[in-house]
């Protein structure tokens, strides 16, 4: 087992200072999620493109968004829990 700074329950100032960077990593990962696939599969809405196109674009922009998400949520709770002990 791990050597732990904080050995007893948490504190209700710890326990808000987790719930804030869990919904500050959530709302940063969603925000990031939509202006990237925003701006990938933005043409998509505005012109008219050829449907395997429009197939690959959608692809592309849902697979990127999602995975830039999961991981700036990730790099977010990371740095927080490397930053508490």
């Amino acid at each position: 087992m791990e050597n732990q700074a904080h050995s007893g329950p948490r504190s209700q100032g710890e326990r808000d200072a987790l719930t804030v960077e869990i919904g500050y990593a959530l709302a940063s990962a969603a925000f990031l999620g939509l202006v990237v696939f925003g701006a990938i599969a933005g043409p998509v809405f505005v012109w008219d493109l050829p449907h395997p196109l429009d197939v690959a674009l959608h692809a592309l922009a849902l697979t990127l968004a999602v995975s830039l998400a999961v991981l700036r949520a990730v790099h977010v709770l990371w740095r927080y829990s490397r930053g508490t002990r």
